[in-house]
């Protein structure tokens, strides 16, 4: 069935509600575009084209920019060791496409460690779809904390004169970096922006990831600077990820009640065992699928809100016209179906005689012109969005890997589940075990019930939830479900060298930070 719609009413992505376009997602990348529009402040700058010679950056260029500055005095051992910089380059330097494929691999960027890092890419290979944006706006609800990451990203490099600064806190693969665009000139077009005129639909998850950023940079003093961009990759993620899910968890509700301004009720069961057979697995599996049983909801909601500022002549250049488009949705004037009236009969005049009548099947429950309308609009284009939201969700949530918070298996008894990645509970830990007086943080222990707890309460994430108001008539199996998630949950911990039950007695048996922090 071919349904012909118009340029607008195919786009699905809204700026104001999230800006990313549901595709394949790599979190490198969407570092490599933050760091440019954190330079830019909020523009995405074309690349020039570069001449056919030139148009993609490959190793051997790179190669050469070394030999040149070891002519130059800037950099010495390249000629005595090329194999071991090759390596180097390839393992802490780059990121590819294809990687270990000899036929197809490419550079796609400069790994995402300075702010500098996206002089050198090869765009097309560098795609983020609009992930940055997104991190960008919720970076902006707080422009104290954007321009203190801004400034660490920044170090070692004077923007004024575009030289190499001296700084102790700069490694190895940094220094290499800025040796290799110091005389890069790639030249950008400068372009048009909204970012900077737009705010969140979801301030307070916004703020909390501005909140998650202060407290990481807090350490940029006591951990290696690649461990800690390594600790706001995994964050970045983790609170995208989070930020979809919410979306589509509340997005129909803000339809209902006519406003962006709903409660927060959110939350998902962790699967901490790492079996997928477990009980707990079984809950945070249930979990997982409610959540991909929503995301159709989510998608409609979406394209209502699209027509409905369509039909008001309303811009996305402005976060106050989603709320106007949310009270319009929930109390629909006495003209509003005279527009979708029109626009419906366009859309079914321009079917062939055999697809209007499946149409028409289609839509017979439906009262209203405008559901008639978005109900065709679903038919085009419903499925599509579907299969890369589901696929968004699986990338940002870094699914398969130690990084996130997603698991599933290949047999269909083994469906997504959500679980805890050791290096994002790494991360957590060193969030939460920060505390903060007069504006100012130092380190403290946890107990293993309070860390449980501060994952619940600023995350929404359940590791025991006896606790909880859904499980309150909770069976036998439930409870034992959870004592074994608990259980798991410090064996985590004790791998990643934050709990050492060495005693018997409860209260020595604490969280203790990795590092030391006193009034900073």
């Amino acid at each position: 069935m071919a349904i012909k719609l118009n340029k607008e009413e195919s786009l699905f992505r809204n700026e104001l509600i999230f800006t990313v376009d549901a595709k394949a997602i790599n979190i490198d990348n969407t570092l490599v575009n933050l760091f440019m529009l954190l330079k830019h402040n909020g523009i995405r700058p074309k690349q020039r084209a570069r001449a056919a010679e030139n148009a993609f950056i490959e190793i051997q260029t790179l190669k050469k920019i070394f030999n040149k500055l070891e002519e130059e005095g800037a950099v010495q051992g390249f000629k005595e060791n090329p194999e071991a910089v090759e390596l180097w380059m390839r393992s802490n330097l780059v990121n590819m496409v294809y990687r270990g494929n000899i036929d197809k691999e490419k550079i796609s960027s400069l790994r995402p460690i300075h702010l500098e890092s996206y002089r050198v890419r090869n765009a097309a290979n560098t795609r983020d779809y609009n992930t940055a944006d997104q991190v960008y706006l919720m970076l902006s609800v707080n422009p104290a904390i954007k321009e203190d990451l801004k400034n660490f990203l920044m170090e070692g490099w004077d923007q004024t004169t575009s030289k190499i600064t001296a700084s102790n806190s700069l490694d190895v693969d940094s220094l290499g970096l800025l040796h290799i665009i110091k005389n890069v000139k790639p030249g950008f077009l400068e372009s048009s922006s909204n970012l900077n005129q737009i705010h969140p639909i979801l301030q307070k998850q916004a703020n909390l990831f501005c909140d998650d950023v202060r407290r990481l940079l807090v350490y940029k003093r006591l951990i290696p600077r690649n461990v800690l961009i390594d600790y706001l990759k995994t964050i970045t993620s983790f609170h995208l990820s989070i930020y979809i899910q919410k979306l589509i968890h509340f997005l129909p509700k803000m339809i209902e009640d006519g406003t962006s301004d709903i409660g927060d009720d959110w939350n998902i069961v962790l699967d901490a065992t790492d079996n997928h057979e477990s009980k707990a697995a079984k809950i945070a599996a249930e979990d997982a699928e409610n959540l991909i049983n929503k995301v159709y909801d989510y998608i409609k909601a979406t394209f209502q809100i699209n027509a409905t500022l369509r039909r008001l002549k309303l811009d996305k250049n402005n976060s106050e016209n989603v709320n106007k488009a949310l009270q319009v949705l929930k109390e629909k004037p006495s003209d509003f179906e005279i527009y979708f009236e029109t626009q419906w009969d366009n859309l079914y005049n321009n079917l062939e005689e055999e697809d209007r009548l499946m149409i028409k099947d289609m839509v017979r429950y439906e009262d209203t012109y405008f559901d008639r309308y978005i109900e065709t609009i679903l038919k085009a284009r419903g499925t599509y969005q579907y299969r890369y939201h589901i696929q968004l969700i699986d990338n940002l949530s870094q699914k398969n890997n130690e990084r996130g918070f997603m698991a599933q298996g290949r047999s269909r008894k083994h469906p997504r589940r959500f679980v805890l990645g050791t290096r994002l509970l790494e991360t957590l830990v060193q969030i939460l075990v920060l505390e903060s007086k007069d504006n100012q943080f130092n380190t403290r222990t946890l107990s293993i019930e309070e860390l449980i707890q501060s994952i619940r309460e600023r995350y929404g994430l359940v590791i025991n939830g006896l606790n909880e108001n859904r499980f309150g008539d909770a069976d036998l199996q439930t409870h034992l479900a959870f004592k074994e998630n608990v259980d798991s949950f410090k064996r985590k911990l004790r791998q990643i060298g934050f709990y050492n039950d060495l005693s018997d007695a409860y209260i020595l048996q604490r969280i203790r930070p990795r590092y030391e922090l006193n009034a900073q």
